[in-house]
């Protein structure tokens, strides 16, 4: 164990953290299977006992997210539209798609604010806003606030970690990692009751107005 935690934090007390906190972060935002929370908040438990800077991390972390977010919105303007509707239509993709799609109709931009702290949902929103041509200026507006907010979460939740755990940063690691994990839970279990929710309104208004009966002419 000494030797790993010897190997990541020379890693990341590298200089070239801050390319590799951007490259990853980057990735993440169309491929959500890409830790980018983790690499964040791994640098951020480090940057309690000096290196790396904290704020470099954060900057870097919103560079890398921002950069990552229009590679995907990108996607989405050159013909996402068309492979998500060639998605099954009971595939968890799909369910993504169709989420996004009404959540950008109901709130526009400012859903990214949200969808940033969903790995899934970030993407999906990302490309649904490239495929329905959401205006790109605000786009990058509302971007920009997402993924900076976003790079200061990350990065102040593995600092204090870090300060809380600071003769153990593997713990303060797995703090944060865990609160980070907490999180995206609560936004993806309250999505799914407000998807019930829905459903059985709509299940209901359904029954109450019966079959549609037809006069014989």
């Amino acid at each position: 164990m000494g030797d790993v935690l010897g190997l990541l934090h020379q890693t990341v007390t590298s200089p070239w953290v801050y390319l590799v906190i951007i490259a990853v972060t980057a990735v993440d935002a169309f491929f959500p299977a890409v830790p980018g929370e983790t690499v964040v908040i791994t640098a951020g438990v480090f940057a309690a006992s000096g290196e790396p800077n904290l704020v470099a991390v954060i900057v870097t972390a919103a560079l890398g997210a921002l950069i990552g977010d229009h590679v995907s919105y990108a996607i989405g303007r050159g013909g996402g539209a068309h492979r998500l509707a060639r998605l099954p239509a009971d595939s968890r993709r799909r369910a993504s798609s169709d989420w996004a799609r009404r959540a950008v109709d109901r709130r526009g931009g400012m859903i990214l604010t949200t969808a940033r702290y969903v790995p899934g949902g970030r993407t999906a929103v990302t490309l649904t806003m490239g495929a329905v041509r959401y205006p790109a200026r605000s786009f990058l507006l509302y971007d920009a606030l997402a993924c900076g907010t976003w790079g200061i979460y990350c990065g102040l939740l593995g600092y204090f970690g870090g300060l809380a755990f600071e003769h153990n940063p593997v713990t303060g690691l797995l703090a944060g990692i865990g609160i980070s994990l907490a999180i995206t839970g609560l936004f993806e279990a309250v999505r799914w009751a407000r998807r019930r929710a829905h459903a059985r309104a709509a299940s209901r208004r359904g029954v109450k107005r019966g079959p549609r009966l037809y006069r014989r002419r």
